[in-house]
């Protein structure tokens, strides 16, 4: 690797949930770039400790969140990742770009981050090949279990619980957030050359809507993005974005080549805690539990309720406990399924409750690999475990690395945390996560 700036980091990031945070953190991991993700605005002590990182991110919530929470929390919290001297900075947005108006404001993200680091036009790169996620004439297509579908059609986005896809062309989907002028980089104006380029810009959009089929989409659109990050310092993206500037910076000199990343390996057992209500993690789990993990299922409304939650969570930890210490790993989730998801709950002070349980059991019984299932589920339950920072540690499944924990906390220090995205990994992840990916 070969970099001339080691003063300040080629690239910041902020993610709008963890599991988002953790593929970019891939990204960078499996490239050999040093990159530290933090999982709460860093103090001077961490900032000096991760000083050679040439990549560094915050892990966020703003997926969840309102926009009154964003335009409250999102400068201050930009502008402190902004001091790094990156000279870009991606928002962080999942591939499958599920947000509304109220909840997890991709428009209201861009209005504050075009404002904070004075990037008149904003690229929105929502492309990701490597997950099955494809923009074509600004239309979004996923893949679920081998086939694509238009994101309005996909069988689990265009019914979310809390931000369903209704609308394929994303235009249309961030007009209904944002007043800004957008406009569109479809797939023959990325191939057509500088001069289409030049005259898009020079047509001053606020927002510009990349397309992205292909891997090498990513990179032309990247290039385009890092050669003008003077005048377009802040993009929102996803991780194809990411992918895309990294194989640039291969090809164009301020990296070089690195060594193949290491796999997962086994480990004795795990601990995984799931609040995902999708029919990825409901297959994962399913198989998890047909291949000897103890289930231990959570009831919502009961861990919630005021006058049961202290009895009802010891009753938790002391079952999940047992069959930890007996050597068994161990699922813990509060749904199988979209069918299974318990109406009306808070999700956010559930999976703070569920952070709370793991932190216990981890402090009980020495588990050194927890696993967490579900976007927002990690972005709320994460913060009850005394977490720092996080660093890659090995390959386990695209989307969703192996990562080492740092912490002041003694019990949790160099813990192997794998987050994972609801819609990621095959129906084998969880055994995977136990037996390793070596092999």
């Amino acid at each position: 690797m070969s970099h001339d700036q080691e003063s300040r980091p080629l690239f910041g990031f902020y993610g709008d949930d963890f599991t988002g945070s953790t593929d970019v953190l891939e990204a960078f991991g499996t490239a050999g770039i040093p990159a530290v993700l933090f999982l709460k605005p860093p103090n001077a002590r961490l900032q000096r400790r991760y000083a050679g990182c040439l990549a560094v991110g915050l892990a966020g919530e703003s997926r969840s969140r309102s926009p009154e929470w964003m335009r409250r929390e999102l400068p201050a919290l930009f502008e402190h990742m902004a001091s790094f001297g990156a000279p870009i900075f991606q928002y962080k947005v999942c591939s499958t770009f599920d947000s509304a108006p109220e909840t997890g404001s991709i428009g209201c993200a861009i209005e504050i981050g075009r404002q904070v680091f004075g990037s008149r036009i904003v690229p929105v790169i929502p492309a990701a090949p490597r997950l099955g996620r494809f923009v074509a004439f600004s239309n979004l297509f996923a893949n679920q279990d081998g086939k694509t579908y238009r994101i309005d059609r996909h069988p689990t986005m265009r019914h979310h619980p809390v931000t369903p896809m209704t609308e394929s062309d994303l235009r249309m989907h961030l007009a209904q957030q944002t007043s800004l002028r957008i406009f569109a980089l479809d797939l023959p104006g990325l191939r057509a050359g500088d001069a289409t380029w030049e005259r898009l810009l020079a047509a001053r959009p606020d927002i510009v809507l990349f397309d992205g089929v292909e891997e090498e989409t990513l990179v032309v659109s990247a290039r385009r993005v890092w050669e003008n990050r003077t005048a377009l310092p802040f993009v929102v993206a996803a991780s194809g974005f990411t992918y895309g500037l990294i194989e640039h910076w291969r090809r164009t000199g301020p990296i070089s080549a690195a060594e193949a990343p290491p796999q997962t390996p086994a480990t004795g057992r795990i601990l995984v805690l799931s609040g995902s209500c999708s029919p990825a993690t409901e297959l994962d789990l399913r198989h998890a539990l047909a291949n000897g993990f103890a289930g231990v299922r959570v009831d919502a409304a009961r861990l919630l309720d005021a006058t049961q939650t202290e009895s009802y969570t010891a009753r938790l930890i002391a079952e999940a406990a047992a069959h930890l210490s007996a050597g068994r790993s161990v699922a813990l989730y509060s749904a199988l399924g979209p069918q299974d998801c318990s109406p009306n709950v808070d999700c956010a002070a559930l999976a703070r409750a569920c952070g709370r349980i793991a932190k216990e059991l981890i402090a009980r019984t020495g588990v050194r690999r927890p696993v967490v299932a579900g976007g927002d589920t990690a972005s709320h339950a994460v913060r009850e475990l005394d977490l720092d920072a996080l660093s890659f540690a090995a390959r386990a499944a695209t989307g969703a690395p192996l990562c080492r924990a740092q912490s002041p906390n003694a019990a949790i220090d160099g813990l192997e945390f794998v987050l994972k995205g609801g819609q990621v990994g095959a129906e084998t992840f969880f055994l995977d996560m136990l037996q390793g990916t070596e092999s």
